[in-house]
């Protein structure tokens, strides 16, 4: 989910260039498989449905049934290097926020979209310190906000000056790799971070930070997406549709059981959470959405925030999204 990202956002500049020069990828059948497909997964962590998959090998399961196993690849991350990697035919499956999609579908995208996760409305937000004299988002003018490029916080951090009726520039950008913003969020070197739950909750429960706003104030329409090579989407739709059953009921099963997908591996190092961080991201969990298929209403969603991101001058145009989906039963498109 893009809950759980990892990896650094690449500028939009960089995922150009990088989308352009992706060689064909792989082939889609496995030589030594006798005819079952390998599909490529980033791997999961220590949290969430896959994780939870990966070890009961229920996942694994669900994809034999339609002849299909799982490569685990790389860490689950920003949108931005799995787009890279999908059109370069590296990965099969991926996760990220709309957001990001849409920046990435704005270059040659190689993959589509076939589910989607209701926004989540508590988890992200603009993140203050503890001690911080910003109580409105009127008093981040003429300060800094740290945001990743192109993605979920600079969406957030302009979709709270735009309901606030601040003009873009009277508040300073400072793009990071969030997964290195928590040290300068904490030097006071930024006054804020617009971020996601993967790093909000962690930073919440060891220093005291709370949200200035949250996504549900501001009227995020910020959804997480997942994402299918389309070479792997039209020619093994079957592994598609069992891919999306697979994280639907797990999904399902995580917001009633959500203690059951956190520290799924390890309850210790630097994977897992404790305490605080542990009780904030069980409630989370409690309160998020399982994937569902991509219906009407969530590609008028798409579309607004498309419009959003060409407004703001993120993309070059507005991004029509509804080529880029893969209907499954049950998606109303």
């Amino acid at each position: 989910m893009k809950r759980f990202p990892a990896r650094p956002a690449l500028a939009a500049g960089a995922l150009a260039v990088l989308l352009a020069a992706a060689g064909c990828g792989r082939a889609d059948a496995d030589p030594s498989g006798g005819g079952t497909i390998t599909v490529h997964v980033p791997d999961p962590g220590n949290s969430g449905v896959l994780a939870a998959g990966k070890k009961d090998g229920s996942l694994a399961k669900a994809l034999s049934a339609v002849h299909a196993k799982v490569a685990w690849t790389g860490s689950a991350g920003p949108f931005a290097p799995a787009a890279l990697e999908l059109n370069a035919g590296e990965l099969d499956f991926a996760q990220g926020s709309i957001t990001s999609a849409i920046a990435a579908l704005a270059q040659k995208p190689g993959f589509k979209l076939f589910a989607q996760i209701a926004p989540d409305r508590i988890g992200e937000g603009i993140l203050v310190r503890k001690d911080s004299p910003i109580r409105t988002p009127r008093d981040l003018v003429g300060r800094s906000v740290a945001v990743n490029k192109g993605g979920t916080a600079e969406y957030l951090l302009l979709k709270a000056l735009a309901a606030s009726g601040i003009k873009p520039d009277q508040v300073k950008r400072v793009y990071l790799n969030p997964a290195q913003t928590a040290p300068v969020f904490n030097s006071g070197k930024v006054d804020a971070w617009a971020v996601w739950a993967t790093y909000s909750l962690p930073e919440m429960a060891a220093t005291g930070a709370h949200f200035l706003v949250n996504g549900g104030q501001i009227g995020s329409q910020n959804y997480s997406v997942w994402a299918v090579r389309t070479k792997l989407a039209d020619a093994h739709p079957e592994i598609v549709k069992a891919f999306y059953q697979y994280l639907h009921d797990r999904g399902q099963d995580q917001i009633k059981n959500p203690g059951g997908y956190v520290n799924v591996f390890t309850k210790a190092g630097p994977q897992a959470v404790s305490g605080a961080a542990e009780r904030l991201t069980v409630q989370n969990l409690a309160q998020g959405a399982a994937a569902e298929p991509i219906g009407a209403p969530d590609l008028a969603g798409f579309a607004s925030v498309a419009q959003f991101f060409a407004d703001q001058k993120i993309t070059p145009v507005k991004v029509d999204v509804k080529p880029y989906v893969v209907t499954l039963p049950g998606s109303g498109t």
